[in-house]
């Protein structure tokens, strides 16, 4: 739920700090998803805090790189300097309570553990090099991708139930999806005149 919530918050965040301006269909889309995570939120039956949290630090984190002046590969390096004492300690701590994994388990799993470091450090490379290029508002729409694409391997490949509230808030947010990406396009924008016009 965190990630559906969290592309709300980046143009939210684009909007109130950036002053991006949103068009008449990509006002319509956020309302859309806006909608269908609601929803979702109203059947989970209460406040979706770890969720939140979530959504309003990454956002937070997006609109820092985007503002910030240091490149992708110089604001990793700053964070990883920043974060590597801390999980260095923690790394310590859990072996002295002999509950650490890495370098006390198999050679392949101390490879994979380690491994995922560069899996994890590419994509924030390419998130902070992107950031910067384009509104903070449609990297928050593209950022519905990956949880869709999730919901997408659960549903497929592990099997688990998509129900009717599922059906309802993810059409809607796919729907907003849609309409988002083909916002830009002169039919639209036609559209959108006429509509403006009519009310």
């Amino acid at each position: 739920m965190g990630y559906f919530i969290n592309p709300l918050v980046n143009v939210l965040l684009g909007v109130v700090f950036l002053k991006e301006r949103l068009t008449f269909w990509q006002g319509i889309s956020i309302l859309l998803a806006l909608g269908g995570v609601s929803y979702l939120t109203f059947h989970y039956g209460k406040v979706p805090w770890i969720a939140l949290s979530l959504a309003f630090s990454f956002g937070t984190y997006g609109l820092l790189r985007k503002i910030a002046y240091a490149g992708s590969l110089i604001g990793l390096l700053a964070e990883t300097s920043i974060l590597t004492p801390v999980a260095v300690v923690y790394i310590l701590i859990q072996h002295m309570h002999q509950i650490g994994s890495f370098g006390t388990s198999s050679l392949a799993l101390s490879f994979l553990l380690a491994g995922s470091g560069i899996v994890t450090a590419l994509p924030i490379i390419w998130f902070a090099h992107s950031v910067r290029r384009i509104p903070l508002s449609t990297v928050g729409f593209i950022q519905y991708l990956a949880p869709s694409l999730m919901l997408l391997l659960s549903v497929v490949v592990f099997k688990e139930p998509f129900t009717k509230t599922h059906m309802i808030s993810f059409g809607l947010i796919w729907t907003a999806l849609t309409l988002y990406s083909v916002s830009h396009t002169k039919f639209m924008k036609n559209v959108a005149l006429k509509t403006i016009r009519t009310l």
